[in-house]
This record gives structure tokens, sequence and C-alpha cells, in this order.
């Protein structure tokens, strides 16, 4: 019977790893749902490593299986080995293709930092303050710096040039601490201590820390960025799914780092406009004090009093109606 040639095998096994490889880098269901514009940005980079992890596992772990059937040691064969003191072209190819796969992704994986609206050369806070300091004295550099570090721009999501042209339609300010995390709502009048934001509508967070560095996470955003004392930095999001998401602090902050958890609320429009008017009626500085009373041990002059001008009597017809 005519031997197969190693070619044919080659291409039939490398048809069969592709095809596979390709299916489970697509269905490999190992993320959480999409609910944001940045997220399928994301989800494709990890597509893509996933299924050349896939391929090589295959190749790697299948010719092991293979070597291990193929020449496994006989019963009564008590030879040694051929001996085999290297292959050049190989060892070149097994180092080729790595490098290449790594550099491709590395490529990639900064292109798709940049459509985040990544950091882009230049931003730094830093990158200016240390332009031109070779003329002047240690303290005029030091102004230098204070002063650049006051003015630079924010680091993180959503702070290249590109991205910051655009108007946020919502900005919120927070803030780490150990072990929670607290919204304002500069242009509303607002605090909360979790996040409420509108489907649809461009998101730009504003984050510090008032003790350590902390790492504000939505795993279902696909976006994640440190809160650092001093330095402040910023994310941009645009959500696309209404829903209640996870907030999780990635940096470990101290002994309670686990529990320093809250959540993101997606809204629709009408939804969010509704939970804003309502937080700020109820944080208005002005309102006056409410007390609650039990009506039992009230009197029927002190039960009717706050109803009286409803009724368009006055206190001293309504003693008189009592009498």
């Amino acid at each position: 019977m005519q031997q197969i040639p190693v070619s044919l095998w080659t291409l039939i096994a490398g048809i069969v790893i592709g095809v596979i490889s390709l299916w489970m880098g697509q269905n490999h269901n190992l993320l959480p749902v999409e609910a944001s514009e940045q997220a399928p940005l994301v989800d494709g980079f990890f597509n893509i490593m996933f299924t050349i992890a896939v391929a090589l596992f295959l190749v790697v772990e299948g010719t092991i299986l293979i070597f291990l059937v193929k020449y496994r040691r006989r019963r009564g064969d008590n030879t040694d080995g051929v001996p085999v003191e290297g292959n050049v072209p190989l060892e070149i190819f097994w180092t080729a293709i790595p490098s290449l796969i790594v550099i491709c992704l590395g490529i990639y994986s900064v292109d798709v930092f940049n459509r985040m609206g990544g950091l882009e050369p230049g931003s730094h806070p830093h990158a200016v303050s240390h332009a031109d300091h070779s003329s002047g004295s240690a303290i005029a550099a030091t102004l230098d710096d204070a002063l650049t570090a006051k003015t630079a721009p924010s680091i993180g999501i959503g702070t290249s040039p590109t991205h910051q042209a655009q108007a946020a339609d919502l900005v919120v300010n927070v803030t780490g601490m150990q072990f929670a995390w607290l919204f304002d709502y500069p242009n509303n009048g607002v605090s909360a201590g979790e996040l409420h934001v509108p489907v649809g509508a461009a998101v730009q967070l504003n984050l510090t820390a008032q003790d350590v560095i902390h790492s504000f996470w939505v795993p279902q955003f696909r976006i994640k960025q440190d809160a650092i004392p001093g330095i402040p930095t910023q994310l941009s999001f645009v959500a696309t799914k209404p829903g209640t998401y996870p907030v999780v602090c990635t940096e470990l902050c101290g002994g309670y780092h686990g529990s320093m958890r809250t959540q993101v609320v997606v809204h629709t429009p009408a939804e969010f406009d509704s939970w804003l008017t309502e937080n700020q009626v109820a944080q208005q500085h002005d309102l006056q004090t409410v007390v609650a009373a039990n009506p039992a041990n009230l009197s029927k002059s002190e039960f009717l009093a706050p109803l009286s001008h409803n009724l368009g009597i006055d206190a001293a017809t309504l003693y008189q109606l009592q009498k």
C-alpha cells in the first residue's frame, strides 16, 4: 500500500486545527455580557489571542501524543535512541513564529487601546515637565514640575486628544477610599454610593483616591483604570445595555479590599432623569426637617392642624370645633 506523504498529513492536520481553533475562538463563552461600546474592541482582541492559543495547544499536545505512540519503546528493544544533536531550521522556525505572533499582538493591542481613547504619546503628565531644565536652576525645575503637574491632562482611557475634543454627556467624579467608592455628579448636585448612567450616553469618570491606589473595573464594560492619590485619571465609556453591573476594585488596597465593591446601574434615559430628579430633591440642603410621629399619640387639634389650611379654616375656628 502506498504511504501517504507527510506533506498531505500536515495539510490535513493544519486544516483540522485551523477549523477547531477558529470555532473555539468565537464560541468559548469565557467573557461576561458585552454592555458598552468599548467591549467589542476588547473581545475581538481576546478572541484572536484565544484562537492562537488553541491552535498552539493542539499543535504542541498533538505532536506529543503522536510521538508518544510512534516512538514508544517496543518490547524487547534495548537499543539506544537515535542521537539528535539539533536542527537549526526547526529552531529558527519555532523562534521566529512566536516572535512574529507576539509583535503582531502587541501592535494590535496598542491600536485597540488608542481606539478606546487610551494614552497617546505626549499626554503623560510628566512629559513636558522635564523638557527644558538643562539651563535652569533646580528651584526653577521644581516649580516647573509643580505647575505642569497641576495643568497636565488626565491619563487613562478617554484622554487622547481625539476623545477630549468630544464633550461628554455626563461627567461623574469618582473617589476611591478604603473601602468604598463615592460618586459625585458635579453638574447635577447629586452624590451617591453607586454609579447611575443612562444608556447610550458618553460618560466621563474623573477618578481620584484619598488614601492608597485603587482600581475601578467594570467587567461587562471591559474597562479598568487606577485611581491614584494626587494624580487625576480618567475613564470614558458608553453603556449599551440597561442593567445592573458590578464595580470591583482590582488593586490590593488593604485588609478589606475584597469587600470594596459597588454597582453601576444603566437606565433608560427616562429612568435616569427620574432617578436624577428624585435625588436632587432628596439632597437639597434647604429642605425642612421631617419628623415621623405616631398619629395615635397626637391630640385631635395636633392631628388636624396640618390639614386646616386645606380645609379653609384658621386655627381659632379649628379650636372652636374641638370644644
